[in-house]
């Protein structure tokens, strides 16, 4: 072997297709890349943090303005059916949540465009994604390695997204075109 060759194993060409997935499908800049896989790499954490901390660490929304009076509201019509649903761990994960704080901001402007989508619409939708979450965490426990089942996950986080997107809007044009026809 010469010095512009080398040769990987499984696990090596394993890292680099989730390293080339992260980048150009998720488009998560390089130095966020090597902090989320110090995660994924971190032994001395138990899986749940690590787990977390991996996913925290890929790009999120920014904070989202405390005194803004849509934010207030969305923040209490987001907490009834996490609390119903029992996944609010402590007050305090959930605030630093960056999925809690993105989802706040997106039930915040729906209501600044005058579109209620409070506890009630929300409740069936988080019920939804516990589902999801639960098959999320079965399909990552197939994996043998702690490292393997964390990115896993990361992927998931990744890629899930525009999955369930396109299985969500192809689901929204049958269910029109059962309920209304071709009008």
């Amino acid at each position: 072997m010469n010095a512009t060759s080398a040769e990987y194993d499984e696990e090596h060409l394993r890292r680099l297709r989730l390293v080339r997935a992260m980048i150009q499908v998720g488009e998560v800049p390089v130095a966020t890349v090597r902090e989320v896989l110090g995660h994924v790499d971190d032994d001395g954490l138990g899986r749940t943090i690590r787990l977390g901390a991996a996913l925290w660490a890929l790009p999120q929304v920014p904070e989202p303005d405390q005194d803004d009076e849509h934010v207030r509201a969305a923040r209490q019509e987001v907490a009834a059916p996490l609390d119903r649903l029992g996944r609010r761990n402590s007050e305090q994960l959930t605030t630093l949540s960056p999925a809690y704080r993105s989802l706040v901001v997106a039930v915040a402007a729906f209501r600044r465009l005058g579109y209620d989508w409070g506890a009630e619409l929300l409740a069936p939708y988080a019920e939804l994604m516990h589902r999801t979450a639960v098959l999320d965490l079965d399909n990552m426990e197939r994996y043998p390695s702690q490292a393997e089942r964390v990115e896993f996950a990361v992927l998931g986080a990744i890629l899930d997204e525009p999955v369930l997107r396109a299985l969500h809007r192809p689901a929204q044009e049958e269910e029109s075109a059962r309920r209304y026809g071709f009008e």
